[in-house]
């Protein structure tokens, strides 16, 4: 692949309210950089678009589309590549499954998703369906190591205007419950290959037999290989003491799991919160409801379809239900639960919006109360642990006030647990699960009862040492507190303490470095950034996540306007432009009301990244002028609260379009770098301005209504085109 097959800088297609965004923000853009000489391409990684793409045989040539998500990954390896990627689904199984009907429904003869295959084909469909499940996108993408962090504008702007934050109490009953043994934390294992390895993950039985779960997995040398496993049993009996408990202290039973991005084993355990939270129920009604094709990965709302026109077990729910606790609410007005659906609670924007709240969830009487927080595996549950502990004893953080915690996460070549997917199983009968190298040595060995969950992830060295190379990089440049996450008593992280020691002494370095445990790390964290200082959070590909989800959300009250850069290994950009957590909430509302409170800041902090980069790539002059201009932009979108309202009849997500693209002109007209775009722009920016009335008025008229998508997974081009772009005045301006 060429520089001269692709465009300059790629735009990924993806899916919700980012990509409603999209149809209004990316014409601008493409108008904006034709005048540099600057092409602007799209690729398609939407959940819609990786589902027709994975099937050709069944679609007539107008339907298929290439395979976008592959030459992108394809071209983060090699040093021309320039991707601007929004948040994109990591489909559950319900959504994939609503995805996959919208699409049968439009007239794509998809094949169906074989619950149960048989023959060779259905085990060739079930195989595609599930390659697109979870977290498919981005360990594809990601190439290289991640640097997420505030902006300099958006820091400012937070700090000049904090945003609402609740109250805690010294008396809060809001916790954290984790199990205590039995998890993936207690039972890992973990090693550094010495030289290159080929493994077999082989399921071998009290009687002799032996099942191959996996074969042919290849590591490079130096590659740290890590095994685990989560016990049933003891998942059970947590969940069932955690039930128990929530009703004695009197407070909200909410569970939180990451059942996109682990696509394997968060929906099963959220399927075993499912069974055991109306365990009566599946012991008298097993077998009848198992006829009607329940299946409690799939959450209650499944559940409760299936079932609704059977009097006795919906009598049965209603019993048992009585017997519990209030259950933490996604919607308390639809009386969506937490247990519904289970994509619905994700754990680094559900976590971080109950502590902002000041630990209150919303039960089922639209009331906040404190809430038991159940996060099963304890390996990152003690972060938000110690935030709830540290909040309790000194308040609620003041974002007028705070510093910042940036963050440089591990991620690059599907780095540890969210590059674990194809090695991870339930299992299906007792025995000992070996990863058995090609010599015959066993690396890792576990016994396993039938309905454990094993897994084993890696994490290879080239990625290790770029990280420690970025962080090391990141903070001589600022000179911040800079904490390297990892836990010497866990297995896996002490493998990479291995590494990262020698690194920063070769380098001189190993001074202005702090080891923690995610634990100590976090409150050392709270206390740094209490103190209006900052500091640089090194950490792994969950952490990575978590944090820039945590802090984000404390400092700015939102995710989606972090900066986040992902320097690719072999020389490349990927600019990626916060998170999207709360992409579906705001379709809802647009659908509703015609209003899109989706926030395109991070947008637009990306692109001014990745104009810059392009600029260097290419020696393009007029290309850094654009990303500089881009920054003048963003900054007074700030500064002069151009942001999206909250409610309909405000100004929304279309607006701060508009403004955007004023801003941007009128930065472009007076740089007197380059006449040309100069004199190119300066009619634009005019244009703009004395147009301000009539666009304003046409994008308020668009509120108030429902607006037709057509579609929510694949949405009509024309139809979102009429809803995001309604300003006759602003597009006869843009074109």
């Amino acid at each position: 692949m060429t520089d001269k097959t692709i465009p300059d800088i790629l735009y990924t297609k993806v899916d919700e309210a980012p990509e409603l965004a999209s149809a209004s923000l990316l014409p601008i853009i493409q108008t904006f950089a034709s005048a540099a000489g600057v092409t602007i391409g799209t690729r398609d990684i939407s959940l819609a678009g990786r589902i027709i793409s994975s099937f050709p045989e069944y679609l007539s040539e107008a339907q298929r589309i290439p395979d976008d998500l592959a030459e992108l990954g394809e071209l983060v390896k090699t040093p021309q590549a320039n991707v601007i990627k929004l948040p994109n689904i990591s489909a559950s199984m319900p959504q994939l499954l609503a995805a996959l009907k919208e699409l049968q429904g439009q007239g794509y003869a998809l094949p169906d998703y074989p619950e149960t295959p048989q023959t060779d084909e259905e085990k060739s469909v079930r195989a595609r369906f599930d390659a697109i499940k979870g977290s498919a996108v981005n360990p594809v993408l990601r190439e290289g190591n991640s640097d997420r962090r505030a902006a300099a504008a958006v820091k400012r702007y937070a700090q000049a205007n904090p945003h609402r934050m609740g109250k805690w109490s010294a008396d809060s009953k809001t916790r954290v419950a984790a199990m205590s043994g039995g998890d993936f934390f207690s039972n890992e294992t973990s090693a550094t290959l010495p030289q290159a390895a080929t493994a077999k993950i082989v399921l071998r039985g009290a009687d002799g037999s032996e099942t191959v779960l996996k074969e042919g997995v290849s590591y490079p040398a130096g590659t740290v290989v890590d095994a685990t496993y989560l016990s049933a049993h003891a998942l059970g009996a947590f969940l069932e003491q955690e039930i128990a408990t929530t009703k004695a202290e009197g407070t909200l039973f909410s569970l939180h799991l990451k059942a996109t991005m682990m696509k394997v084993s968060d929906p099963i355990i959220f399927g075993h919160a499912v069974k055991v939270w109306l365990k009566p129920v599946f012991e008298k009604f097993g077998d009848e409801m198992a006829a009607l094709g329940v299946n409690p990965n799939s959450g209650m709302g499944d559940l409760l379809e299936r079932v609704k026109d059977n009097a006795e077990i919906m009598a049965e729910i209603d019993r048992v239900t009585a017997t519990r606790p209030p259950m933490y609410m996604v919607n308390s007005d639809k009386g969506i639960t937490n247990l519904h659906v289970p994509s619905d609670v994700i754990i680094d924007a559900s976590m971080p919006a109950l502590i902002r709240a000041g630990g209150k969830g919303w039960g089922p009487d639209g009331q906040e109360h404190d809430t038991a927080c159940v996060i099963p595996d304890n390996s990152y549950a003690p972060v938000y642990d110690e935030t709830i502990k540290f909040f309790k004893a000194n308040g609620a953080l003041d974002p007028a006030t705070a510093g910042t915690v940036q963050n440089l996460g591990l991620m690059a070549q599907k780095a540890e647990e969210y590059g674990s997917h194809p090695t991870t199983f339930e299992i299906p009968h007792a025995g000992t699960v070996q990863m058995v190298l090609e010599d015959g040595s066993v690396l890792h060995e576990h016994s396993v009862s039938a309905g454990d969950i094993w897994r084993s992830a890696s994490v290879r060295k080239a990625p290790i040492e770029d990280w420690v190379a970025l962080a090391i990089e990141r903070q001589k440049a600022t000179g911040y507190r800079a904490i390297f996450w990892l836990d010497e008593n866990r297995a896996h992280d002490a493998q990479l303490i291995a590494y990262v020691k020698p690194l920063l002494e070769a380098k001189g370095v190993a001074d202005k470095f702090e080891i923690m445990s995610p634990r100590d790390a976090t409150r050392a964290s709270l206390e740094t950034i209490t103190k209006g200082e900052n500091t640089i959070a090194i950490t792994g590909n969950v952490l990575r996540d978590y944090l820039t989800d945590l802090f984000p959300i404390l400092e700015l009250a939102t995710s989606a306007k972090m900066l986040s850069i992902v320097k690719l290994m072999q020389g490349g950009g990927l600019f990626e432009t916060g998170a999207g957590g709360s992409a579906p909430k705001h379709v809802q509302d647009l659908v509703a009301t015609g209003h899109l409170r989706w926030d395109s800041l991070g947008e637009f902090c990306a692109l001014g990244e990745s104009f810059r980069f392009l600029a260097d790539m290419r020696d393009n002059a007029k290309a850094r002028i654009l990303g500089d201009a881009v920054e003048v932009a963003t900054q007074g979108v700030l500064d002069n609260d151009r942001s999206p309202g909250r409610k309909a009849g405000q100004p929304d997500n279309r607006h701060s379009h508009y403004w955007f693209a004023r801003y941007w002109a009128e930065a472009l007209a007076a740089q007197t770098e380059d006449a040309d775009l100069a004199a190119h722009f300066a009619p634009i920016a005019t244009a703009l301005a004395e147009n301000e009335a009539a666009i304003v008025k046409e994008l308020l008229d668009a509120q108030s209504q429902p607006v037709d998508l057509g579609g929510y997974y694949h949405t009509d081009p024309v139809k979102t085109a009429a809803v995001m772009r309604p300003s006759a005045s602003l597009n006869a301006i843009i074109g």
